[in-house]
């Protein structure tokens, strides 16, 4: 069986000036994620590690279905809820990325997100984040009631309203995108994007044709710009899509999963808005 989309994939990551880096990848097709645990040393650790453990099983498929994912997202945060029932230090973490997935034969990337972490698509050159944050800011912002501009040097910048974990029970969003060949997709932590614009991620994936020499470079771009926090990115491109539909506008790309199933002054470290017992928020 050919796969529903052929990558070519690299990962890097940082801890910054953070003792511990409580930031996970996997970055083995089908699945490109990740996760920027919350709680503390033995905590955020174990959170992120089990995010993107629970999707390593399926290394070497040619394709997830919706079903598998949504089955491994619940499967982690039954093991963080465990967790934090038998801990003081109670664990949680945000969770990003792309997942290959197939439509009636055609290959599809299956965005989920939940929390601050970011996922985008560079495709015609052009830079488009697909991710929604879930963060005291965002929800601030799309009230109306914080500048856009503003939203990068707020003091609650790092404060998540979902996460897995952490007494958490809110929803993983979830969207359908038909891949092209030439589709470029990043996945990455608020390390990066909160030391970094999209004008400099945009520039560095344009211009670094190898997807693990860009991801290192966003990385080392981050930690240049002051590594506040523990930074991760996972660049992946798509070099063979099966069946590929053409190229349609971008207002016409996104297709609903449910409809597939039918058919530096401030802390910066993640932390949940309801806070973690023993996390220093």
């Amino acid at each position: 069986m050919t796969a529903a989309i052929t990558t070519a994939a690299g990962a890097a990551t940082d801890g910054g000036r953070r003792r511990v880096n409580e930031d996970a990848a996997l970055a083995s097709s089908p699945c490109f994620l990740v996760a920027d645990g919350m709680g503390g040393h033995d905590a955020g650790d174990i959170a992120s590690a089990a995010a993107v453990g629970a999707f390593a099983r399926f290394a070497g498929r040619d394709f997830l279905t919706v079903d598998e994912v949504r089955d491994a997202v619940e499967e982690v945060r039954a093991r963080l809820d465990r967790f934090s029932a038998s801990h003081e230090s109670g664990a949680g973490t945000t969770l990003t990325g792309a997942v290959v997935a197939q439509v009636h034969g055609e290959g599809y990337w299956m965005i989920l997100n939940v929390g601050d972490s970011r996922t985008y698509r560079l495709s015609g050159g052009r830079l488009e984040q697909l991710t929604v944050d879930h963060s005291v800011v965002q929800e601030m912002v799309d009230a109306g009631t914080l500048a856009e501009e503003s939203a990068r040097t707020d003091a609650r910048r790092h404060i998540v309203t979902r996460a897995l974990g952490a007494g958490n029970a809110e929803s993983v969003d979830m969207w359908m995108f038909p891949a092209h060949v030439g589709d470029r997709i990043l996945a990455c932590s608020d390390g990066v994007t909160g030391e970094l614009d999209d004008r400099v991620i945009s520039d560095v994936l344009r211009t670094t044709p190898d997807p693990r020499q860009a991801a290192a470079e966003l990385v080392r771009r981050a930690i240049a710009a002051g590594g506040r926090d523990n930074a991760t990115a996972i660049v992946v491109d798509a070099r063979h899509v099966a069946h590929a539909p053409r190229m349609t506008a971008a207002s016409d790309d996104e297709i609903d999963v449910a409809t597939i199933e039918r058919s530096g002054s401030v802390a910066s470290d993640t932390i949940p808005r309801s806070g973690l017992p023993g996390s220093g928020s």
